[in-house]
């Protein structure tokens, strides 16, 4: 499935495709931002799609994502299974946890958590 705008629990939602290009540099970051400007509120990127420099908090690669989509004032959803990297960084556990107490950027496990999250924010 390419990447598409869908309705989810009634807001428009670019979901990516698993298998689409990594997303490893700001400029792929930026293109998610672009796509997304065709009507979508929320990015759906799934964990995999992205570079493991954005679960090394050290290399500042998630930050500067997250600060794109902050800019442009779109929702960024992680979504999929990233306990491997939350056993390995505290960090990045507290960097999670922080996040998805907020209203921005959210990691969640899978699409299901994501309608449910955004019917808790409407």
């Amino acid at each position: 499935m390419p990447d598409e705008i869908q309705e989810r629990a009634g807001v428009q939602v670019l979901v990516c495709d698993p298998a689409g290009p990594t997303v490893a540099t700001e400029q792929d970051a930026l293109d998610l931002v672009g796509a997304a400007f065709l009507g979508a509120q929320v990015v759906a990127v799934p964990a995999n799609r992205l570079d493991e420099r954005f679960f090394s908090l050290g290399t500042r690669f998630a930050g500067d994502v997250m600060q794109k989509f902050v800019n442009y004032r779109l929702r960024l959803a992680v979504v999929g299974d990233i306990s491997a990297q939350l056993a390995e960084s505290s960090a990045l556990r507290a960097l999670v946890h922080e996040s998805n107490q907020g209203g921005h950027i959210w990691f969640l496990p899978d699409l299901d958590a994501l309608d449910a999250r955004l019917r808790a924010a409407q």
